[in-house]
Protein backbone atom coordinates (compact mmCIF):
# COMPACT_ATOMS: atom_id res chain seq x y z
CA UNK A 1 0.00 0.00 0.00
CA UNK A 2 1.23 3.49 -0.82
CA UNK A 3 3.14 5.13 2.03
CA UNK A 4 3.90 8.73 2.85
CA UNK A 5 7.12 8.69 4.90
CA UNK A 6 7.55 12.45 4.74
CA UNK A 7 5.06 12.88 7.58
CA UNK A 8 4.43 10.97 10.74
CA UNK A 9 1.45 8.65 10.47
CA UNK A 10 -0.36 9.42 13.70
CA UNK A 11 -4.00 9.35 12.53
CA UNK A 12 -6.12 6.18 12.84
CA UNK A 13 -6.90 4.31 9.64
CA UNK A 14 -10.16 5.23 7.97
CA UNK A 15 -12.72 2.61 7.05
CA UNK A 16 -11.89 3.15 3.37
CA UNK A 17 -8.22 2.42 4.04
CA UNK A 18 -9.10 -0.71 6.01
CA UNK A 19 -11.39 -1.90 3.20
CA UNK A 20 -8.71 -1.24 0.58
CA UNK A 21 -6.13 -3.15 2.63
CA UNK A 22 -8.55 -6.06 2.91
CA UNK A 23 -9.04 -6.09 -0.87
CA UNK A 24 -5.26 -6.38 -1.20
CA UNK A 25 -5.15 -9.30 1.24
CA UNK A 26 -3.91 -7.31 4.24
CA UNK A 27 -5.90 -8.28 7.33
CA UNK A 28 -5.08 -8.86 10.97
CA UNK A 29 -3.78 -12.38 11.49
CA UNK A 30 -2.76 -14.22 14.65
CA UNK A 31 -0.32 -17.05 14.05
CA UNK A 32 -0.80 -18.37 17.55
CA UNK A 33 -4.57 -18.86 17.45
CA UNK A 34 -4.72 -21.53 14.69
CA UNK A 35 -1.68 -23.25 16.17
CA UNK A 36 -3.29 -23.27 19.61
CA UNK A 37 -6.53 -24.75 18.27
CA UNK A 38 -4.70 -27.56 16.47
CA UNK A 39 -2.47 -28.32 19.48
CA UNK A 40 -5.49 -28.27 21.79
CA UNK A 41 -7.34 -30.66 19.50
CA UNK A 42 -4.41 -33.06 19.34
CA UNK A 43 -3.86 -32.89 23.11
CA UNK A 44 -7.54 -33.49 23.85
CA UNK A 45 -7.66 -36.43 21.45
CA UNK A 46 -4.48 -37.90 22.97
CA UNK A 47 -5.72 -37.48 26.54
CA UNK A 48 -9.31 -38.64 26.03
CA UNK A 49 -8.89 -41.28 23.34
CA UNK A 50 -5.48 -42.77 24.07
CA UNK A 51 -6.82 -46.20 25.06
CA UNK A 52 -9.26 -46.52 22.15
CA UNK A 53 -6.68 -45.34 19.61
CA UNK A 54 -4.07 -47.67 21.07
CA UNK A 55 -6.51 -50.60 20.98
CA UNK A 56 -7.49 -49.87 17.40
CA UNK A 57 -3.93 -49.62 16.10
CA UNK A 58 -2.90 -52.63 18.21
CA UNK A 59 -5.60 -54.70 16.56
CA UNK A 60 -4.47 -53.40 13.19
CA UNK A 61 -0.86 -54.47 13.87
CA UNK A 62 -1.92 -57.92 15.14
CA UNK A 63 -4.09 -58.55 12.12
CA UNK A 64 -1.24 -57.50 9.87
CA UNK A 65 1.18 -59.92 11.47
CA UNK A 66 -1.20 -62.87 11.27
CA UNK A 67 -1.34 -64.74 7.98
CA UNK A 68 -1.76 -68.32 6.85
CA UNK A 69 -0.16 -70.54 4.21
CA UNK A 70 -2.56 -69.38 1.54
CA UNK A 71 -1.49 -65.79 2.12
CA UNK A 72 2.19 -66.72 1.75
CA UNK A 73 1.73 -68.48 -1.62
CA UNK A 74 -0.78 -66.11 -3.24
CA UNK A 75 0.83 -62.92 -4.60
CA UNK A 76 -2.48 -61.05 -4.78
CA UNK A 77 -3.46 -61.60 -1.13
CA UNK A 78 -0.67 -59.51 0.52
CA UNK A 79 -1.61 -56.50 -1.59
CA UNK A 80 -5.27 -56.91 -0.67
CA UNK A 81 -4.36 -57.22 3.03
CA UNK A 82 -2.14 -54.13 2.78
CA UNK A 83 -4.93 -52.15 1.16
CA UNK A 84 -7.36 -53.26 3.88
CA UNK A 85 -4.89 -52.34 6.62
CA UNK A 86 -4.36 -48.91 5.06
CA UNK A 87 -8.10 -48.30 4.86
CA UNK A 88 -8.50 -49.39 8.49
CA UNK A 89 -5.71 -47.02 9.57
CA UNK A 90 -7.25 -44.13 7.66
CA UNK A 91 -10.62 -44.84 9.27
CA UNK A 92 -9.02 -44.68 12.72
CA UNK A 93 -7.28 -41.36 11.95
CA UNK A 94 -10.15 -39.85 9.94
CA UNK A 95 -12.02 -38.18 12.86
CA UNK A 96 -8.88 -36.38 14.04
CA UNK A 97 -7.92 -35.46 10.48
CA UNK A 98 -11.39 -34.07 9.67
CA UNK A 99 -11.53 -32.10 12.92
CA UNK A 100 -8.07 -30.64 12.31
CA UNK A 101 -9.03 -29.65 8.76
CA UNK A 102 -12.22 -27.94 9.92
CA UNK A 103 -10.31 -26.07 12.63
CA UNK A 104 -7.68 -24.95 10.13
CA UNK A 105 -10.41 -23.59 7.86
CA UNK A 106 -12.44 -21.98 10.65
CA UNK A 107 -9.55 -20.40 12.57
CA UNK A 108 -9.21 -17.39 10.21
CA UNK A 109 -12.84 -16.48 10.93
CA UNK A 110 -11.89 -15.59 14.51
CA UNK A 111 -9.41 -12.88 13.47
CA UNK A 112 -9.73 -11.13 10.13
CA UNK A 113 -12.17 -13.56 8.55
CA UNK A 114 -11.78 -15.26 5.19
CA UNK A 115 -10.57 -13.23 2.26
CA UNK A 116 -10.41 -14.14 -1.41
CA UNK A 117 -8.06 -11.68 -3.10
CA UNK A 118 -5.98 -12.31 -6.19
CA UNK A 119 -3.82 -9.28 -5.39
CA UNK A 120 -2.19 -11.16 -2.53
CA UNK A 121 -0.93 -13.74 -5.07
CA UNK A 122 0.50 -11.14 -7.44
CA UNK A 123 4.26 -11.14 -7.87
CA UNK A 124 6.02 -8.35 -5.99
CA UNK A 125 9.73 -7.63 -6.49
CA UNK A 126 9.88 -5.96 -3.08
CA UNK A 127 9.42 -9.36 -1.46
CA UNK A 128 12.76 -10.44 -2.98
CA UNK A 129 14.60 -7.35 -1.79
CA UNK A 130 17.19 -8.56 0.80
CA UNK A 131 17.48 -5.09 2.34
CA UNK A 132 13.76 -4.99 3.03
CA UNK A 133 14.00 -8.48 4.49
CA UNK A 134 16.77 -7.44 6.88
CA UNK A 135 14.78 -4.34 7.77
CA UNK A 136 11.79 -6.48 8.68
CA UNK A 137 13.96 -8.85 10.73
CA UNK A 138 15.43 -6.03 12.82
CA UNK A 139 12.29 -3.91 12.98
CA UNK A 140 10.09 -3.31 16.01
CA UNK A 141 7.71 -5.98 14.79
CA UNK A 142 10.57 -8.46 14.45
CA UNK A 143 11.72 -7.68 17.99
CA UNK A 144 8.17 -8.15 19.26
CA UNK A 145 7.87 -11.50 17.48
CA UNK A 146 11.21 -12.64 18.97
CA UNK A 147 10.15 -11.61 22.46
CA UNK A 148 6.83 -13.37 21.97
CA UNK A 149 8.56 -16.57 20.79
CA UNK A 150 10.93 -16.57 23.80
CA UNK A 151 8.04 -15.96 26.22
CA UNK A 152 5.98 -18.69 24.57
CA UNK A 153 8.80 -21.24 24.74
CA UNK A 154 9.53 -20.35 28.38
CA UNK A 155 5.89 -20.60 29.43
CA UNK A 156 5.14 -23.87 27.64
CA UNK A 157 8.44 -25.38 28.78
CA UNK A 158 7.75 -24.44 32.40
CA UNK A 159 4.24 -25.93 32.24
CA UNK A 160 5.52 -29.14 30.64
CA UNK A 161 8.32 -29.48 33.22
CA UNK A 162 5.88 -28.93 36.10
CA UNK A 163 3.38 -31.47 34.80
CA UNK A 164 6.04 -34.09 34.09
CA UNK A 165 7.50 -33.54 37.55
CA UNK A 166 4.08 -34.12 39.10
CA UNK A 167 3.70 -37.40 37.16
CA UNK A 168 7.11 -38.94 37.93
CA UNK A 169 5.58 -41.29 40.51
CA UNK A 170 2.91 -42.45 38.08
CA UNK A 171 5.54 -43.02 35.39
CA UNK A 172 7.65 -45.09 37.79
CA UNK A 173 4.63 -47.19 38.73
CA UNK A 174 3.99 -47.99 35.07
CA UNK A 175 7.31 -49.86 34.82
CA UNK A 176 5.86 -52.76 36.81
CA UNK A 177 2.78 -53.05 34.61
CA UNK A 178 2.35 -55.23 31.49
CA UNK A 179 3.45 -53.61 28.29
CA UNK A 180 -0.05 -52.74 26.96
CA UNK A 181 -1.02 -51.13 30.27
CA UNK A 182 2.34 -49.31 30.44
CA UNK A 183 1.92 -47.97 26.93
CA UNK A 184 -1.68 -46.85 27.57
CA UNK A 185 -0.72 -45.17 30.85
CA UNK A 186 2.25 -43.42 29.26
CA UNK A 187 0.04 -42.13 26.47
CA UNK A 188 -2.49 -40.87 29.04
CA UNK A 189 0.22 -39.00 30.97
CA UNK A 190 1.60 -37.63 27.72
CA UNK A 191 -1.90 -36.46 26.79
CA UNK A 192 -2.28 -34.74 30.16
CA UNK A 193 1.03 -32.93 29.69
CA UNK A 194 0.07 -31.98 26.14
CA UNK A 195 -3.28 -30.67 27.37
CA UNK A 196 -1.54 -28.51 29.98
CA UNK A 197 0.84 -27.17 27.34
CA UNK A 198 -2.13 -26.46 25.09
CA UNK A 199 -3.77 -24.41 27.85
CA UNK A 200 -0.53 -22.46 28.25
CA UNK A 201 -0.49 -22.04 24.48
CA UNK A 202 -4.04 -20.68 24.83
CA UNK A 203 -2.79 -17.91 27.11
CA UNK A 204 -0.25 -16.98 24.46
CA UNK A 205 -2.96 -16.95 21.77
CA UNK A 206 -5.25 -14.84 24.00
CA UNK A 207 -2.50 -12.24 24.26
CA UNK A 208 -1.54 -12.48 20.59
CA UNK A 209 -5.03 -11.83 19.14
CA UNK A 210 -5.44 -8.26 20.51
CA UNK A 211 -1.78 -7.60 19.68
CA UNK A 212 -2.36 -8.66 16.06
CA UNK A 213 -5.44 -6.42 15.78
CA UNK A 214 -3.58 -3.47 17.31
CA UNK A 215 -0.52 -3.97 15.12
CA UNK A 216 -2.63 -4.24 11.94
CA UNK A 217 -4.32 -0.90 12.63
CA UNK A 218 -1.00 0.62 13.64
CA UNK A 219 0.53 -0.35 10.31
CA UNK A 220 -2.38 1.26 8.45
CA UNK A 221 -2.26 4.57 10.30
CA UNK A 222 -2.42 7.65 8.08
CA UNK A 223 -0.49 10.89 7.88
CA UNK A 224 -2.41 14.18 7.74
CA UNK A 225 -1.56 14.48 4.03
CA UNK A 226 -2.91 10.98 3.33
CA UNK A 227 -6.10 11.81 5.24
CA UNK A 228 -6.58 15.00 3.22
CA UNK A 229 -5.90 13.18 -0.04
CA UNK A 230 -8.42 10.46 0.83
CA UNK A 231 -11.00 13.08 1.79
CA UNK A 232 -10.58 14.67 -1.63
CA UNK A 233 -10.93 11.29 -3.35
CA UNK A 234 -14.07 10.32 -1.43
CA UNK A 235 -15.86 13.62 -1.03
CA UNK A 236 -14.22 15.70 -3.73
CA UNK A 237 -12.11 18.85 -3.60
CA UNK A 238 -13.56 21.22 -0.94
CA UNK A 239 -12.98 24.23 -3.19
CA UNK A 240 -14.72 22.51 -6.08
CA UNK A 241 -17.60 21.49 -3.83
CA UNK A 242 -17.93 25.08 -2.58
CA UNK A 243 -17.97 26.30 -6.19
CA UNK A 244 -20.67 23.74 -7.09
CA UNK A 245 -22.77 24.80 -4.11
CA UNK A 246 -22.36 28.43 -5.10
CA UNK A 247 -23.54 27.68 -8.64
CA UNK A 248 -26.46 25.68 -7.32
CA UNK A 249 -27.51 28.56 -5.07
CA UNK A 250 -27.19 30.98 -7.96
CA UNK A 251 -29.35 28.79 -10.19
CA UNK A 252 -31.94 28.43 -7.42
CA UNK A 253 -31.93 32.20 -6.97
CA UNK A 254 -32.47 32.73 -10.70
CA UNK A 255 -35.39 30.30 -10.71
CA UNK A 256 -36.80 32.04 -7.68
CA UNK A 257 -36.49 35.47 -9.29
CA UNK A 258 -38.30 34.20 -12.39
CA UNK A 259 -41.35 33.52 -10.19
CA UNK A 260 -41.55 37.05 -8.79
CA UNK A 261 -43.31 38.63 -11.84
CA UNK A 262 -45.93 35.86 -11.63
CA UNK A 263 -46.64 36.47 -7.94
CA UNK A 264 -49.95 37.80 -6.64
CA UNK A 265 -48.32 40.10 -4.08
CA UNK A 266 -44.94 40.83 -2.50
CA UNK A 267 -44.84 41.48 1.24
CA UNK A 268 -41.88 43.58 2.45
CA UNK A 269 -40.32 44.84 5.68
CA UNK A 270 -39.91 47.21 3.69
CA UNK A 271 -36.18 46.85 2.96
CA UNK A 272 -34.82 44.06 5.13
CA UNK A 273 -37.18 41.23 4.10
CA UNK A 274 -39.29 40.46 1.03
CA UNK A 275 -41.60 37.51 0.39
CA UNK A 276 -43.47 36.85 -2.86
CA UNK A 277 -46.79 35.01 -2.60
CA UNK A 278 -48.60 33.16 -5.40
CA UNK A 279 -52.28 32.27 -5.36
CA UNK A 280 -54.37 30.72 -8.09
CA UNK A 281 -57.90 29.91 -7.07
CA UNK A 282 -58.89 26.38 -7.96
CA UNK A 283 -55.28 25.35 -8.66
CA UNK A 284 -53.83 25.83 -5.18
CA UNK A 285 -55.09 24.65 -1.81
CA UNK A 286 -53.46 27.62 -0.08
CA UNK A 287 -51.17 30.52 -1.07
CA UNK A 288 -47.54 29.55 -1.59
CA UNK A 289 -44.25 31.35 -1.05
CA UNK A 290 -42.48 31.44 -4.43
CA UNK A 291 -39.57 33.71 -3.48
CA UNK A 292 -38.09 35.19 -0.34
CA UNK A 293 -34.92 36.90 0.76
CA UNK A 294 -33.36 39.54 2.92
CA UNK A 295 -30.88 42.31 2.37
CA UNK A 296 -29.82 42.68 -1.25
CA UNK A 297 -31.99 39.73 -2.31
CA UNK A 298 -35.02 41.42 -0.76
CA UNK A 299 -34.27 44.64 -2.63
CA UNK A 300 -33.94 42.66 -5.87
CA UNK A 301 -37.33 40.95 -5.29
CA UNK A 302 -38.94 44.31 -4.59
CA UNK A 303 -37.41 45.86 -7.74
CA UNK A 304 -38.63 42.98 -9.92
CA UNK A 305 -42.10 43.25 -8.41
CA UNK A 306 -42.29 46.99 -9.12
CA UNK A 307 -40.99 46.42 -12.65
CA UNK A 308 -43.66 43.74 -13.29
CA UNK A 309 -46.43 45.82 -11.64
CA UNK A 310 -46.88 43.24 -8.87
CA UNK A 311 -48.50 44.81 -5.79
CA UNK A 312 -45.98 45.44 -2.99
CA UNK A 313 -47.42 45.52 0.53
CA UNK A 314 -45.31 46.95 3.32
CA UNK A 315 -46.23 44.68 6.21
CA UNK A 316 -43.15 44.12 8.40
CA UNK A 317 -44.65 41.60 10.88
CA UNK A 318 -46.12 39.42 8.13
CA UNK A 319 -42.93 39.64 6.02
CA UNK A 320 -40.78 38.54 8.95
CA UNK A 321 -43.19 35.73 9.88
CA UNK A 322 -43.32 34.38 6.32
CA UNK A 323 -39.55 34.63 5.87
CA UNK A 324 -38.90 32.73 9.09
CA UNK A 325 -41.58 30.02 9.03
CA UNK A 326 -42.27 29.21 5.35
CA UNK A 327 -39.81 27.67 2.88
CA UNK A 328 -39.83 28.46 -0.82
CA UNK A 329 -42.52 26.41 -2.57
CA UNK A 330 -44.38 25.67 0.68
CA UNK A 331 -47.89 26.70 1.61
CA UNK A 332 -48.41 29.36 4.25
CA UNK A 333 -49.40 27.93 7.66
CA UNK A 334 -52.95 28.10 8.93
CA UNK A 335 -51.94 30.57 11.61
CA UNK A 336 -51.18 33.13 8.87
CA UNK A 337 -54.24 32.48 6.70
CA UNK A 338 -56.11 35.58 7.92
CA UNK A 339 -53.20 37.96 7.44
CA UNK A 340 -52.34 36.53 4.00
CA UNK A 341 -56.01 36.69 2.93
CA UNK A 342 -56.11 40.35 3.94
CA UNK A 343 -52.96 41.08 1.88
CA UNK A 344 -54.31 39.22 -1.15
CA UNK A 345 -57.63 41.08 -0.92
CA UNK A 346 -55.74 44.38 -0.78
CA UNK A 347 -53.64 43.31 -3.82
CA UNK A 348 -56.79 42.55 -5.84
CA UNK A 349 -58.28 45.92 -4.84
CA UNK A 350 -55.04 47.63 -5.87
CA UNK A 351 -55.04 45.96 -9.28
CA UNK A 352 -58.66 46.92 -9.82
CA UNK A 353 -57.97 50.51 -8.77
CA UNK A 354 -55.01 50.75 -11.15
CA UNK A 355 -57.09 49.38 -14.01
CA UNK A 356 -59.83 51.92 -13.30
CA UNK A 357 -57.38 54.78 -12.76
CA UNK A 358 -58.66 55.29 -9.21
CA UNK A 359 -56.67 55.96 -6.08
CA UNK A 360 -54.87 53.16 -4.24
CA UNK A 361 -56.73 51.54 -1.36
CA UNK A 362 -55.24 51.97 2.15
CA UNK A 363 -53.02 49.09 3.40
CA UNK A 364 -54.83 46.62 5.64
CA UNK A 365 -54.28 46.30 9.37
CA UNK A 366 -52.89 42.80 9.66
CA UNK A 367 -53.25 40.39 12.56
CA UNK A 368 -50.08 38.25 12.94
CA UNK A 369 -49.95 35.74 15.84
CA UNK A 370 -47.70 36.91 18.65
CA UNK A 371 -44.11 35.71 18.40
CA UNK A 372 -44.24 34.56 14.76
CA UNK A 373 -42.60 37.72 13.48
CA UNK A 374 -39.54 37.37 15.68
CA UNK A 375 -36.37 36.70 13.69
CA UNK A 376 -33.42 35.18 15.55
Amino acid sequence: MERDDAQERNLPASQRRLDKAREEGQVARSRELPAFLLVALGAAALWAGAESVLAGFGALVRSGLQFGAADAFDAARPLARLAGAAAHGLALAAPLFVAATLLALAAPLAVGGWIFSGRALAFDWNRLDPFRGFARMFSMHGAAELAKAIAKAALIGAVAAALLGSQLGALAALLSQPFPATLAGALGILGLVALGCALAFGLVAAADVPFALWWHRRELRMSPEEARRELKETEGDPQLKARVRSLQREQARRRMMQEVPKAAVVVTNPEHYAVALAWREGAMRAPRVVAKGRGLVALRIRALAVQAAVPVAEAPPLARALWRHVEIGAEVPRSLYVAVAQVLAWAYQLRAARAAGAGEPPPPELQVPSGMDRVA
